[in-house]
């Protein structure tokens, strides 16, 4: 089994970029049909960050769908805000032919089981329609375009899945019951240290019809291992995908010469992490940078796996350290920067 991903450089074109990626892959005239609609998911945690899909590569992708009859940009609620409010980052695309859909609305779903359990999704996601999954490039050892299929869960509270051992098979469920991504487009305008902040500019355009391969050949540029990555194993381990490097055909350009370019970049990033003091050594530490940052700042408020997910994007392991973390949250609370309370669903955190 083989796969083909091209990568494309780019300078300020992103509509030519994305041209001649398609061209690459040998095109998707049986994607780009009268028929079919198209729907976007884009990935976006806060529409007050940059991490997510740029506005003009949004918009070439739309651009590359002149046929579809309609196209809809796709998110769903979490904590930080609903779908709709998060989607309007890209809100100077929309128009009659394209508008955002919230993928919480439970008026359009359908029932599906996912991790052995029942949940409703999005019928937007479904076929006849054609899916296409963007993300950003980034060291983050939970992926990016696989583990933007994440955010098709209807449900504002998705901290309860994050756990490893039932994440990734989660997220491959959700690809199952789908029927799969069309077309992967990763946005390399930068390359982002884990699901942080620091950026470092690469202009590179990932793009391929197995949306496996494509985060395959994103994780090794960005000096992960594909081979240790779970979420990558689990699709492989299901034959979804192509998930070994080897056995991917890029075009565009060659991997040695990527990876060079590439490690010069991740260079970069551990330089600017270093020089901003870098990850905190234990939670506690990790807990008051948290603080600092406005992490815990209404109107969100927080729960213990979501601070623990927030530390373990620091680089900071919690595993086995809930309790601990606990007692951290608890002492924040004696002193005065945190306010605190317990409900039904356990304890959960904020900043006045």
């Amino acid at each position: 089994m083989t796969a083909k991903v091209a990568v494309v450089k780019f300078d300020g074109n992103e509509d030519e970029a994305l041209e001649e990626a398609i061209s690459l892959i040998g095109g998707i005239d049986d994607l780009n049909v009268l028929e079919k609609a198209v729907v976007v998911k884009v990935g976006v945690f806060s529409h007050r960050a940059e991490n997510h899909t740029s506005v003009s590569f949004v918009d070439a992708i739309i651009k590359s769908f002149n046929r579809a009859p309609k196209i809809f940009l796709a998110e769903s609620d979490n904590y930080r805000g609903t779908g709709l409010e998060r989607l309007k980052i890209w809100r100077e695309l929309f128009n009659e032919r394209v508008a955002p859909i919230n993928l919480s609305d439970e008026a359009n779903s359908l029932n599906v089981t996912v991790a052995g359990k029942e949940m409703r999704l999005s019928r937007f996601l479904f076929k006849p329609n054609v899916l296409v999954d963007t993300h950003i490039l980034r060291t983050f050892e939970r992926g990016s375009i696989l583990k933007n299929l994440f955010g098709c869960l209807p449900t504002q509270k998705k901290a309860k899945f994050h756990k490893t051992e039932t994440f990734c098979s989660l997220i491959a469920d959700i690809y199952e019951a789908i029927g799969g991504v069309d077309l992967a487009v990763m946005d390399g305008t930068y390359l982002w240290r884990g699901a942080g902040d620091l950026r470092v500019r690469m202009n590179t355009l990932l793009l391929g019809r197995d949306a496996v391969a494509v985060e395959t050949v994103g994780a090794t540029l960005a000096g992960l291992k594909p081979e240790r990555m779970v979420l990558i194993q689990e699709f492989v381990k299901r034959d979804l995908g192509v998930g070994e490097i080897e056995n991917i055909e890029i075009v565009g350009g060659t991997l040695e010469s990527l990876k060079e370019e590439f490690k010069a970049g991740v260079k970069t990033l551990k330089e600017k992490w270093r020089e901003g003091g870098g990850a905190p050594k234990s939670w506690a530490p990790g807990i008051d940078s948290l603080i600092k940052r406005g992490f815990f700042r209404p109107p969100n408020r927080k729960t213990i796996a979501d601070v623990a997910d927030a530390l373990e994007a620091m680089g900071i392991s919690t595993k086995g350290k809930r309790g601990a973390i606990a007692t951290t949250l608890a002492r924040r609370m004696k002193k005065g920067r945190l306010k605190g309370t317990k409900g039904s669903g356990g304890w959960i955190y904020w900043t006045e």
